[in-house]
């Protein structure tokens, strides 16, 4: 049996439907969802099934006190300051977010022409915000602040053509001073809210759709390695969805190796560096990447996080989480990184009752899911080269199998409203085609379609 939510439609509220799964024991019932009163639905059951986190509005989502809200409680019973299941949970959603999409930020920084100690620089850097903002975002508010870096962000910053890194980190610092100014400024989020769901989604599915097409194309290319990690793929899909990436890469990284389609390269145990990148502002840019990539991060990252917050029975920290990964995205941009978020899928792994019996404690998670996002900047130099020796074939299934979730989510999110249905198509296929006008991308040109296509149906049926 499921337990979902359902909120009244409203913009950006029900947009990308997620496929979370997560192992919670007699959870207690989720609490009231909206602040004018709308109900979440309860039913008992063994497990948390959220098949459409609906998107909170900023208004109904209030900051959290911060920190003494809650009383730190500790007793020999709940095992002192930090129990193992807090680093086991922390552990197993670090490597899921790592290792399900370091080969898709390996490419957006290849299709950048980011050199080797840029794309270096841009892991470490975004891990070490990841990290250090979870971490302090978690203590501040006595809250379970689970972060990630943009997923289709990035999608988004490989598909740009004609873009350059100092050009991309303009973007980068643009698109993080709009998601510090949301967080602080009400009405530039209400703004963002009232895009309409499905047009939001047509963009984000047209995003996606070109990084998933090539999966075919890499099982024609190498089938005994491309085939056994669908496979793996499929198979732990169905037992545990936020594993399933996780397993498909180490399959196909065992196999590369062991049919010689890869040779592991020289190591060498050297500490990462930071590589300081001067941006360039070029308007095209900004318009075609930077303000894409705002609103990417808000409607398919940062709104659906705070919604699996709140399902959680939490208090979502919109303000504090919003200035807090905004200021951080804003700092390591001059490392080459893009925009951190909120996170959603690997933030439920952290939420359970497995991770910490004591809902009040559970704070501590992102004390060490911190910890674990800083060990794999500081091991980047090890992981990078061994990524970067893997046969293309194999980066672009692992890529594709990735996206799957975050497509199938942005389609039902595209298409589940009847009077949206071709605007989002528009959208979606005006974005998907990758064209690019006085070098705007694509992105950019698809949102504009979907909401030119929306206002036009809407004039015509007022008259």
């Amino acid at each position: 049996m499921q337990r979902s939510l359902s909120s009244s439609r409203g913009p950006l509220h029900q947009s990308f439907g997620l496929a979370l799964r997560v192992a919670q024991p007699d959870t207690a019932a989720l609490s009231s969802l909206w602040a004018s009163g709308e109900k979440a639905r309860r039913h008992s059951s063994s497990s948390l099934s959220v098949a459409a986190v609906p998107f909170p509005r900023f208004c109904d989502l209030k900051p959290c006190a911060g920190a003494g809200i809650v009383r730190l409680a500790m007793s020999c019973e709940m095992g002192g300051f930090m129990r193992l299941s807090l680093f086991s949970s922390a552990i197993v959603a670090s490597l899921v977010g790592y290792g399900s999409t370091i080969a898709l930020l390996l490419s957006a920084a290849a299709a950048l022409g980011a050199t080797p100690a840029q794309s270096a620089s841009w892991v470490f850097a975004i891990c070490l915000a990841k990290g250090l903002t979870s971490g302090f975002l978690s203590f501040y508010t006595r809250v379970p602040v689970v972060l990630a870096w943009s997923t289709p962000g990035l999608a988004l910053i490989a598909a740009s053509g004609g873009i350059t890194m100092v050009e991309a980190v303009g973007a980068f610092l643009l698109a993080a001073s709009l998601i510090v100014l949301t967080g602080a400024w009400g009405p530039l989020g209400r703004l963002v809210q009232r895009i309409p769901d499905g047009i939001a989604a047509g963009m984000l599915a047209g995003v996606l759709l070109p990084f998933c097409l090539p999966l075919m194309g890499a099982i024609e290319g190498l089938p005994l390695l491309v085939l056994p990690m669908i496979g793996v793929f499929a198979v732990v899909r169905l037992r545990n969805p936020a594993l399933a990436v996780l397993a498909a890469l180490a399959v196909g990284v065992g196999l590369a190796f062991a049919l010689g389609q890869a040779t592991l390269p020289a190591l060498s145990l050297g500490l990462p560096q930071i590589t300081l990148i001067a941006p360039e502002f070029r308007a095209s840019v900004l318009v075609g990447l930077g303000l894409p990539l705002f609103l990417v991060t808000m409607a398919s990252q940062n709104l659906p996080g705070f919604a699996v917050l709140r399902a959680a029975g939490y208090v979502a920290p919109v303000r504090p989480a919003l200035i807090g990964t905004g200021a951080a995205s804003f700092l390591s941009a001059f490392a080459g990184a893009h925009t951190i978020s909120m996170a959603a899928i690997t933030a439920a792994i952290c939420l359970g009752e497995d991770t910490h019996p004591d809902r009040n404690e559970r704070w501590k998670v992102g004390l060490a899911y911190a910890g674990v996002w800083l060990l794999l900047g500081l091991f980047s130099p090890l992981i990078i080269p061994i990524i970067a020796a893997l046969p293309p074939a194999l980066i672009a299934a692992l890529v594709g199998l990735a996206l799957l979730g975050p497509l199938m989510g942005a389609a039902t999110g595209a298409f589940a409203h009847a009077d949206q249905r071709f605007a989002a198509l528009v959208t979606l296929v005006t974005t998907a085609s990758s064209v690019s006008f006085f070098g705007i991308g694509a992105a950019f040109w698809g949102l504009l379609a979907g909401l030119a296509v929306c206002a036009l149906e809407q004039v015509t049926k007022k008259t």
